[in-house]
């Protein structure tokens, strides 16, 4: 099954997230940038992948076009493990993270997909998964940075089914305020985006003790540095998580053999696709940590992060963004309904999007190359 043609697209698609945006990652997020590639092959089978875009996906994007695309016209796509350990030593010197490593990811979704429509089976069926018709979500609010709009967010997402909330503030009072809205009973976790020293990491988490957080996620700059997690997680009090920044499962390792994480969370379009994630879940097993996989994307990645979430950690909820946004090309697939998200049982990753709304919400014309 040789590979004839690769596209790559980006869309731009506006949501709402029920308030003014705060400055995250250097961005006031309005609008969701999504990276896809598309495999052609000479069998009349298409894949679908997704990398890391969002503010990166001009530079994913140029990955995809100017590198990963030419090296891989003509490859046997049912060849995942091969392509996979060739393209990572022919792509090694460009670093072992950031849009060569997104652009590979993008491939193993896509080679997986293929895998699953040549075979007739959903993705989660090929990486070993019991049947799961959904699965519980819980709600990932984007940085409001005002305790009353946290506050309105959270009784907004408990209304519509969600049982519990992650946050991505990096102050005590908002943390506090959803706390109040929730009630105890939820789990409340809070990814702050590495904002600290290790010593502010450690205060802080003394002030949120009183939140009662479920897991307190990336608290330390640099993201890399695992000595200082595992102190924050030794002398701060709370449970410590970390994974979606991490460069490969090389520093997941690292990270399990310092102690310093409780939950793993690797991300599916940032780690190398379906394939890294198998390696890491095993890993993390061994190491008695607990996997949730990350998920803040809704292209090809999402239903990528659905089925490896469904197979290999049955027992995690699975993370969805709380926007909603002006339109899918997945539609109703990517939308939680009471509270839990549908796992696709069509072969591969389940659907193809919807090339209407791809064009609707393309940035420019998408790149084609042919073998």
């Amino acid at each position: 099954m040789k590979i004839t043609a690769v596209e790559t697209w980006w869309t731009r698609i506006p949501f709402d997230m029920g308030g003014k945006p705060a400055v995250m990652g250097g961005l006031n997020w309005q609008t969701m940038n999504s990276v896809w590639l598309r495999i052609v092959t000479d069998q009349g089978l298409e894949g679908w992948g997704e990398a890391f875009g969002h503010a990166a996906a001009a530079t994913t994007m140029t990955a995809l076009n100017s590198q990963l695309a030419p090296a891989i016209l003509g490859q046997d796509a049912r060849d995942i493990a091969g392509l996979r350990s060739r393209l990572g030593r022919a792509f090694h010197g460009f670093g072992r993270n950031g849009p060569h490593v997104f652009a590979l990811s993008a491939l193993d979704i896509a080679l997986w997909d293929l895998a699953g429509k040549a075979a007739g089976m959903p993705l989660w069926r090929l990486l070993g998964g019991t049947p799961v018709a959904s699965m519980p979500s819980y709600a990932s609010l984007l940085r409001y940075g005002e305790a009353s709009l946290v506050a309105t967010a959270c009784e907004r997402a408990i209304q519509l089914g969600y049982r519990d909330i992650k946050l991505h503030e990096i102050t005590v009072p908002e943390v506090a305020a959803a706390r109040a809205a929730i009630g105890p009973e939820a789990k409340l976790m809070v990814d702050t985006n590495c904002p600290w020293t290790v010593w502010q990491a450690i205060d802080i988490a003394h002030q949120m003790e009183d939140s009662d957080l479920t897991w307190f996620e990336e608290p330390v700059w640099p993201p890399g540095d695992h000595e200082g997690l595992a102190q924050v997680r030794l002398e701060g009090g709370l449970p410590i998580a970390a994974g979606e920044n991490a460069a490969g499962l090389h520093d997941f390792r690292a990270a399990f053999e310092a102690g310093a994480l409780d939950v793993a969370q690797p991300s599916v379009i940032k780690i190398g696709g379906p394939s890294a994630m198998i390696e890491i879940v095993a890993l993390a097993k061994a190491f008695g940590v607990r996997v949730v996989p990350h998920n803040a994307y809704f292209g090809a990645g999402f239903l990528a992060s659905l089925h490896c979430n469904a197979a290999l950690a049955p027992d995690a909820p699975f993370e969805r963004l709380f926007i909603d946004l002006e339109a899918s090309p997945y539609h109703d697939l990517v939308v939680a309904k009471n509270g839990r998200v549908t796992v696709p049982d069509g072969p591969g990753l389940g659907c193809d999007p919807d090339m209407r709304v791809m064009r609707r919400y393309q940035v420019a014309e998408p790149g084609i190359h042919r073998a």
